[in-house]
């Protein structure tokens, strides 16, 4: 029998035929861990899953990952649903993914969580960049669906508490691949030509395929540039999005949302009659209390004949000048008396008085006093100084003390 010699080609060919006519390995699920993956700017994902004792490579084409709502990662366990055959070129074979989901949980709920932490890390949820809602705005934009009951009960929430504000819509898609596009347009719009003050944007109630547009990174990110505050009013109170932890301000529901946005008249117009009636008792007693101090006023002597009271101060008048003419004349006498008093003793100490007494003084001829007889020599000549004139004299004799 001549043995029949097939190429590589053929073998692999053949080998993709049979696993492409098993009716097992033409739809399978498959659980297992991701590992060794990675993302092709082509779009296509490759990746192999394994267990504990084995390992299968796999492949998801673009045109299948553009319906991935997560991000897959090593690690992560997951069920992935294709076809297994060979890839003729390397003579190996893969499976085929066509879906790809988390292993025990949603993959919106896996989404929602990696989308959670990459905007939490980035900042995106910190209450700095909260920015405070107006006390009274005076146009509100509502970015939601046009036809729905959340922007009926809005509308009516808000013309109910406050009636002053412009309220405008700009109605949008919330639901679909299409909306998350259209709501982070909208946020946009608004912002460009200042369209309002404040922004609230949601939808009522769903399930959370229903609600998913506002856990879209294009409408966080929206809300997060946003110059005008938004206020997320998105589904049911127990409801939670992305858009909520990166608004200003997150309300349970859409009718919750409205009643953030503006003040309740009611609430204001009880303010201002309390204010009215505190403004009014202030008068009241600021009157009263005119009224007091005009009546002490008027009582006064002053006001009641300026002739008398004029007639006082020139009565003080007097008063004070006679106190200063007595206090002049009285400083006066004790100037003089001291006056009298300095002069006696100075004439007691006086040389005069003393020559008066029959006392002289005695000069040598350089003019010194003349204290000493032994400063004086025989022959000399000394100046005396007498009460009536002076002489000049010649020593003829000199007489020391003796002791």
């Amino acid at each position: 029998m001549e043995e029949r010699i097939l190429s590589v080609s053929q073998v692999n060919a053949y080998i993709k035929s049979m696993m492409d006519h098993d009716e097992l390995l033409a739809s399978v699920c498959v659980r297992g861990e991701i590992s060794n993956y990675k993302l092709y700017p082509s779009g296509h994902h490759y990746f192999s899953i394994k267990d504990a004792d084995s390992a299968l490579r796999c492949v998801m084409f673009r045109s299948s990952a553009v319906r991935l709502r997560f991000r897959p990662e090593n690690g992560m366990k997951v069920l992935v649903t294709g076809r297994i055959s060979v890839f003729p070129r390397d003579g190996a074979y893969q499976l085929y993914c066509t879906s790809l989901t988390p292993d025990g949980v949603g993959d919106l709920y896996v989404a929602f969580e990696q989308l959670k932490a990459k905007l939490a890390a980035e900042g995106l949820f910190d209450s700095g960049h909260k920015k405070p809602l107006p006390k009274f705005p005076h146009r509100i934009a509502i970015i939601t669906s046009g036809a729905g009951a959340a922007v009926m009960d809005m509308l009516r929430i808000l013309g109910k508490r406050y009636p002053l504000s412009k309220v405008m819509i700009l109605p949008v898609r919330v639901q679909g691949a299409e909306s998350p596009a259209e709501i982070a347009g909208a946020i946009r719009y608004a912002n460009r030509y200042q369209m309002a003050d404040l922004i609230i944007t949601g939808r009522g109630g769903g399930s959370i395929e229903d609600l998913w547009a506002f856990n879209d990174e294009r409408v966080a990110r929206a809300v997060f540039d946003s110059g005008i505050p938004v206020i997320s009013a998105v589904g049911h109170e127990p409801d939670v999005t992305i858009c909520d932890f990166v608004a200003d301000v997150r309300a349970a529901t859409p009718s919750n949302g409205a009643e953030l946005a503006a003040p309740d008249q009611a609430q204001l117009r009880s303010q201002l009659q309390n204010a009215q009636t505190r403004l009014m008792e202030s008068m009241t007693k600021q009157l009263k209390l005119s009224r007091q101090t005009l009546a002490a006023l008027s009582a006064k002597r002053v006001l009641q004949s300026p002739e008398n009271y004029l007639q006082d101060k020139r009565m003080q008048l007097d008063y004070l000048h006679q106190q200063l003419i007595t206090a002049s004349q009285r400083q006066i006498a004790e100037n003089k008396q001291r006056f009298i008093h300095l002069t006696a003793s100075l004439e007691a100490m006086s040389p005069l008085k003393v020559l008066s007494r029959g006392y002289s003084v005695v000069r040598a001829e350089d003019g010194a006093l003349v204290t000493d007889a032994s400063r004086v020599q025989v022959g000399g000549r000394i100046h005396v100084q007498m009460k009536k004139g002076s002489l000049t004299a010649c020593v003829e004799q000199v007489e020391e003390e003796r002791v």
